[in-house]
């Protein structure tokens, strides 16, 4: 049995190229919400020195002085992409984990036996590249994440692999372990790679090597788990899709805000698109956390952050009740004299929408229900038109997008004009 683990190359700035081949060999950089920070680098802008993170207004100049091409986050387009890929590779097999937006673990379990791996993995790149203009590596092994330690070597090489790298080998196996830096192995994080570096575990292969005893009472069943697969046993297996523990909605400010009234605004807007995630996954929630940030870069500013979790009264989806308890939070937290820059909700303990416990003498008004259905149709419909009494009835919800492309794959007057 073996994986395959296929991830889109540099995938914001394929997606943007795909559209804009002029783009091709020439240094792009994708940026966050509010286009904050850099996300997504091509090869060309790696080789330049800008660091993932990056605040774009710190490297205006550079951008400049070596002509960066900046874009805004488009994930209308990149999600449309995204699923585009996956349906390709899901011709390859029946077996498939969506493991990100870019990334996908396949079970070939038997392939081995009929197909000839290497051409294989040439033939998903051939598909993908040709009906989605999008490059992919594919990295191939007996488990997870030794076909994640494959697909870094397909990408890392791929003069000489071709894009598909396969550890079908004790041999290969021990060597790709003995490259990989213990900081890039699959699930090692920066706490568990300070540790491991403690002990002088440098890569991959040596921590393999420790005793299991050992892995399991510092690192957890989890660290024994990764141990396992690296080592060539199978330990962690495909996984249907999860379930969403929590919905998020955080929005850095266009600009600084320091009224109450400005940010209740944002909170209550905030609130009603968590309602709105909410209704479309058919789930409710019983636990909103609020938070409000200072601008940490502005360090001649006082600096204050804070967040709080409240209860709603009974697990609800409705925008109305969740506005009513952000509201609460906010003015809780909320501190006079301070220049804001970023809010943000998160809803939790989540469980099914038709699956409710009221409580004794509390519960919601039953016209809620379809009060919200008929807004989320007829904002579906009229792009957002109908809002709430705490919202700012001449702002859109709209981030800021200075340097956002064509959503060319969703959008009928988006789509690319040709003339002949």
């Amino acid at each position: 049995m073996m994986y395959a683990l296929v991830d889109c190359n540099n995938f914001y700035a394929s997606c943007e190229r795909v559209f804009n081949p002029s783009l091709e060999n020439k240094p792009v950089v994708v940026l966050s919400n509010n286009d904050g920070c850099v996300i997504a680098r091509s090869n060309e802008s790696k080789a330049i020195g800008i660091p993932m993170g990056a605040p774009a207004f710190q490297f205006e100049k550079l951008f400049q002085s070596n002509g960066v091409h900046v874009f805004s986050s488009n994930y209308a387009l990149y999600g449309d992409m995204s699923r585009r890929v996956m349906n390709i590779l899901s011709e390859f097999t029946p077996d498939i984990e969506i493991y990100s937006i870019d990334e996908a673990f396949l079970l070939l379990a038997g392939f081995e036996e009929h197909f000839d791996l290497q051409t294989y993995g040439r033939k998903m790149i051939q598909a993908v590249r040709s009906r989605t203009g999008i490059p992919i590596s594919v990295g191939i092994a007996p488990t997870k994440a030794l076909a994640k330690v494959a697909n870094k070597i397909a990408k890392k090489f791929s003069n000489r692999t071709e894009g598909v790298y396969i550890l079908d080998s004790p041999e290969k196996i021990r060597k790709a372990l003995l490259w990989t830096k213990i900081g890039d192995v699959w699930g090692i994080g920066r706490q568990y790679e300070k540790r491991l570096t403690a002990l002088n575990i440098k890569n991959a292969q040596q921590f393999v090597e420790l005793h299991d005893e050992y892995v399991r009472k510092e690192f957890s069943v989890v660290g024994l788990r990764l141990k396992r697969d690296l080592s060539g046993l199978t330990t962690l297996s495909l996984e249907a899709t999860p379930v969403k523990k929590n919905i998020a909605v955080t929005r850095a400010f266009e600009k600084m805000y320091s009224e109450y009234d400005d940010l209740k605004e944002r909170v209550s807007t905030y609130a009603i698109k968590i309602g709105e995630k909410l209704r479309k996954q058919e789930s409710n929630c019983s636990l909103i956390q609020i938070f409000l940030l200072t601008n940490s870069f502005r360090k001649d500013l006082k600096q204050y952050r804070a967040s709080i979790s409240i209860y709603t009264p009974y697990p609800t989806n409705s925008s109305i009740t969740l506005v009513k308890a952000a509201l609460t939070g906010l003015k809780m937290i909320f501190k006079e004299g301070y220049q804001y820059k970023k809010a943000g909700i998160i809803a939790s303990k989540l469980t099914p929408g038709n699956q409710k416990q009221y409580q004794l003498f509390a519960k919601e008004n039953p016209k809620h229900t379809n009060l919200m259905k008929v807004v989320d149709q007829l904002n579906f419909r009229e792009n957002n038109k109908i809002k709430f009494g705490g919202q700012d009835l001449g702002r859109t919800w709209k981030i800021k997008q200075g340097k956002l492309s064509n959503r060319y794959s969703t959008r009928l007057n988006e789509l690319i004009i040709i003339k002949v």
